[in-house]
């Protein structure tokens, strides 16, 4: 087992990377920017390394200040957590250079699934189902015109180097295109220094769903079930659950193969995310995105197949065999994990704040992975996420049940917080019955 690992990360993430590296007598090192000085993941490693100002750019996204805290405190590994540099190629590629070892995929499968439109013709050459598209980049308007009378409106308009919900728009006839495809472009140039724009064809009513894989040490690639992450604001996800109530034994068993081979196509190892859109019309599925890293939503796969995807991680990257038997997979019971943001319930805007009171909610099946506490600040440098509330039971119902109960326990006084929105969501029939889409939160507002 790695022996050492520095975490290049902040709040919840890192704190939850720290628990699972301390259990197994990992000596942790944490690094950390001005703005974080206290907070809990800081004091909870065995080290802590300043790295630069509460700007993201100068010290989470800093490549050659994480080098230097790796090397300063003799790091035998490094693992980005999700956001920030987790899919940065040229960072993996450096960690591996100054050897250390990169507790992710190898560079050259976040290269090739970090732009849509090559990861798109990829997986199309795997048997991995696409939805109708373009296989280059539209290098105009005029362009993005042609494509879309050729696969039909309505379309979405997609930055190719994009991720996590950003540059991403839907276009109903011409005049809309040629709007959003500006709109887009510019977007994508000015946040991922990629100007290039993809044309796909948009599902009005479509189910967010994604697969669970792990590429082993011995380069097997398993799928640990799926998570329905239909519920999302301004197309980013709020509440995940596992196994998704839309998806049947057979679906399951095609989304599954579909995941395998597409990590299979890039020779992928350690975990990743196979993200699709569904039809519920059709049943039929297309693939979406691979994420080459850990998910947010990580948690309700642990739950449902009782494993620790850190652990995992750690070892695949160490060259050990999963803890698990890969030919005997079976999950159980049903999970839901709620995001808690500093935001407005109702409209979803950020506010931070000071954190007066924080209680966590507490009993039988309740997880909580927290970045804060009382005493703590919700400043405005990072993503509003606070906290995962996760809650397991042998059914859906009784998953349903424990979230109400948890969320109604769970009180934090500072920051706004979204916690009203879950308290009506999970009363909401729509989202009770199952049967519901990604226009769910739009239909609540």
């Amino acid at each position: 087992m790695i022996e050492s690992l520095l975490v290049a990360n902040r709040g919840e993430i890192a704190r939850r990377i720290i628990r699972t590296g301390r259990r197994l007598g990992v000596r942790t090192i944490a690094v950390h920017s001005e703005a974080d000085a206290n907070l809990p993941f800081v004091a909870e490693a065995d080290v802590a390394v300043p790295i630069g100002p509460a700007n993201p750019a100068q010290s989470y996204r800093n490549v050659e200040a994480i080098l230097a805290a790796a090397k300063a405190t003799g790091a035998q590994a490094i693992h980005p957590g999700y956001g920030f540099l987790s899919e940065n190629a040229d960072f993996a590629r450096a960690v591996h250079q100054n050897g250390i070892i990169w507790v992710g995929p190898h560079a050259d499968a976040i290269t090739a699934m970090g732009d849509k439109i090559n990861a798109r013709n990829l997986m199309a050459a795997a048997g991995v189902p696409v939805a109708p598209g373009t296989t280059d980049p539209a290098p105009n308007a005029d362009a993005a015109v042609a494509e879309a009378e050729r696969i039909g409106y309505p379309v979405m308009v997609k930055a190719a180097a994009g991720g996590g919900g950003m540059g991403m728009a839907a276009a109903a006839d011409e005049a809309a295109l040629r709007t959003e495809y500006e709109k887009v472009r510019a977007f994508a140039e000015r946040m991922f220094g990629d100007g290039s724009v993809l044309i796909e064809r948009y599902f009005p009513r479509v189910r967010h769903i994604e697969v669970q894989i792990l590429g082993l040490a011995d380069g097997r690639v398993v799928a640990l079930g799926e998570r329905e992450c239909s519920v999302q604001r301004r197309n980013q996800k709020v509440l995940e659950e596992s196994p998704s109530p839309a998806v049947t034994p057979e679906l399951r068993a095609r989304l599954m193969a579909a995941a395998v081979r597409a990590g299979e196509a890039v020779e992928y190892r350690n975990a990743g995310t196979v993200e699709c859109l569904l039809d519920p019309t059709t049943g039929d599925f297309f693939f979406l995105e691979m994420n080459t890293r850990l998910q947010v939503e990580h948690p309700i796969t642990e739950c449902v197949y009782g494993v620790d995807l850190v652990e995992e991680q750690l070892r695949v990257a160490a060259g050990l065999p999963p803890t698990f038997d890969p030919d005997a997979l079976a999950p159980s019971g049903h999970a839901i994990e709620l995001r808690i943001n500093a935001e407005d319930p109702k409209r979803f805007l950020p506010g931070p704040g000071a954190i007066s009171v924080w209680d966590e909610p507490t009993g039988e099946g309740v997880r909580v992975d927290s970045g804060y506490a009382a005493g703590t600040t919700v400043t405005p440098n990072y993503d509003s996420l606070m906290a995962k509330l996760v809650v397991f039971g042998s059914d859906r119902e009784t998953a349903l049940a424990r979230a109400r109960a948890a969320v109604a326990g769970f009180t934090i006084t500072g920051p706004k917080c979204n916690l009203p929105f879950f308290a009506e969501l999970l009363d909401n029939p729509e989202f009770v019955a199952g049967d519901y889409d990604t226009g769910i939160v739009g239909r609540m507002r």
